[in-house]
């Protein structure tokens, strides 16, 4: 055995076997392959957990699509296999494509007044004094946390045609038309209730974390723009907006998820209405599914949702992922 020179780290050890080459030991091998595969041992738990959790589920109604099931093949335990009939049929329908526009557009729409006005209050946060920031937090914390049906519930009563308080507001201010003014029967209304609902319950998820990534932005900076002449906006500019850019480009792709599949708030305001005119995609796939019990019609509308889900936000990251290839 080769003896190391004073000061130096002699390495794994290493054993001669006859003549031949010199070879790791066993320990030093078994510790290296442990510490290889730690992470991989790390990352097992969540991985089992997704594949059961969602992975299973997914190939369930994935199989369920492919079949032509209603109350009456449920109680008979009878299958019927359709192949791509249940495709053709979404596909082929103008209802399909309409609510597919619809929420992509209705998605556009709340995703950009999340991040406008998240923007904002969390650019708020960090130029407000401590005890207005934590009095804005703890309201911010507030509105986040409480359960979804439990503020569609509170939307319901405020908006409500008789005893609301938006319209006994808008009464009192002067427009006595919106005294019993429903705000159910036409699409854009309800949609104009679900949008503020969304947004206000949105925001915060994005102030609080904005918040959060411009405490990492060194102070040097904000002293270096200002001695160079720069101004409010300049030093946005040149030196918040850079520091801020990953954290919105993060933020708006998951809430494009978040609000693409928004079905407990559409769903529990109007059920979809007035007329199935509110309906998004989630929404469309639980009524054609479990309201008229066409459940292999439901899987596949829910099976293409996903798709186009993924197709916008792959087409999002591919828009990230080249513009930071640009930066470097």
């Amino acid at each position: 055995m080769e003896t190391p020179l004073p000061g130096t780290d002699p390495g794994p050890v290493k054993v001669k076997t006859g003549g031949g080459p010199e070879i790791p030991s066993a320990r030093a091998a078994k510790a290296a392959r442990r510490k290889a595969l730690t992470p991989y041992l790390l990352l097992l738990p969540a991985v089992v957990a997704t594949l059961v959790l969602l992975g299973w589920p997914l190939v369930k109604n994935l199989v369920l699509s492919f079949q032509n099931l209603n109350m009456r093949q449920f109680i008979q335990r009878v299958t019927e296999w359709t192949g791509f009939h249940n495709y053709q049929d979404v596909l082929g329908g103008e209802e399909f494509w309409r609510v597919t526009l619809r929420s992509v557009l209705f998605t556009g729409v709340n995703v950009i007044l999340i991040m406008a006005l998240g923007s904002l209050i969390g650019l708020l946060l960090a130029r407000l004094g401590r005890r207005m920031r934590v009095f804005l937090l703890i309201g911010l914390v507030l509105a986040w946390a409480m359960p979804v049906i439990a503020a569609t519930t509170v939307y319901q009563w405020l908006f409500a045609e008789r005893f609301g308080v938006v319209n006994y507001v808008l009464d009192k201010l002067g427009w006595h038309s919106m005294a019993d003014f429903s705000w159910t029967s036409s699409q854009l209304s309800t949609f104009f209730v679900i949008t503020w609902l969304i947004v206000w319950q949105s925001i915060p998820f994005v102030a609080i974390n904005l918040y959060a990534a411009t405490t990492t932005i060194p102070k040097e900076l904000y002293e270096a723009a200002s001695l160079d002449g720069a101004g409010a906006w300049k030093s946005f500019k040149n030196v918040t907006f850079p520091f801020l850019r990953p954290f919105l480009f993060a933020t708006t792709f998951l809430e494009v998820i978040w609000v693409f599949k928004a079905f407990a708030q559409v769903f529990a305001f109007n059920q979809g209405g007035p007329d199935r005119l509110t309906e998004i995609l989630p929404v469309y796939a639980y009524i054609e599914g479990m309201g008229n019990q066409h459940f292999g019609m439901g899987a596949a509308i829910s099976f293409l949702t996903l798709l186009i889900l993924l197709g916008l936000t792959s087409y999002y990251l591919r828009i990230v992922l080249k513009q930071g290839e640009d930066e470097l």
